[in-house]
């Protein structure tokens, strides 16, 4: 349950403090799930779960995140698909 809670917290942290590029609600999401999810699936492999589990999770995570920032907030310019 430990292990659980410290790696939610990390994902957390990650998608809140890396989800903000772009413009646009969609923007911020698309790119904070794919971090997120690059994110869940190192951490969960690090500490013995599932990576695929690991990355659903912190895409989700990641992209919520990333949908509820406002561009205000957190800039961290054009992303690289646009």
């Amino acid at each position: 349950m430990r292990r659980v809670a410290a790696t939610s917290l990390v994902l957390m942290a990650l998608a809140f403090s890396l989800a903000g590029c772009g413009y646009s609600p969609g923007d911020r999401a698309a790119s904070g799930g794919l971090i997120g999810a690059g994110a869940g699936a190192a951490i969960a492999a690090a500490t013995g779960g599932a990576p695929l589990v690991g990355a659903a999770i912190g895409g989700a995570v990641g992209a919520i995140g990333g949908a509820a920032t406002n561009p205000h907030d957190i800039n961290l310019g054009t992303p690289l698909w646009r």
